[in-house]
C-alpha cells in the first residue's frame, strides 16, 4: 500500500503554552527524558506508548487529539 503525503504532527508546544508549563517540566511530571520529550515534540518520534501519551494527557489535562494531529 503506498504512503500518502499526510502524516501525524504534534503540537505539543500549543498545549504546554496554553497551559503555562515548559517543556521541562512536564517531562519531570511524566517521567520521561527531556531528550526523549524533545523528539517527541518536533514530530521526530517513530512511536509513544499509550502509557506515556496517557501521563502527557493526564498532566495536561487534554485529550490525544489535542496534541495529535493527522494532516
Amino acid at each position: 500500500m503506498p504512503r500518502s503525503d499526510r502524516m501525524i504532527s504534534v503540537t505539543l508546544d500549543d498545549m504546554l503554552e496554553s497551559r503555562g508549563m515548559t517543556m521541562t517540566e512536564l517531562a519531570e511530571r511524566v517521567g520521561i527524558t527531556l531528550a526523549n520529550m524533545s523528539i517527541l515534540k518536533t514530530g521526530k518520534a517513530k512511536a509513544i506508548r499509550f502509557s506515556t501519551l496517557e501521563a502527557i494527557c493526564e498532566e495536561l489535562n487534554c485529550q490525544p487529539g489535542d496534541i495529535l494531529k493527522y494532516e
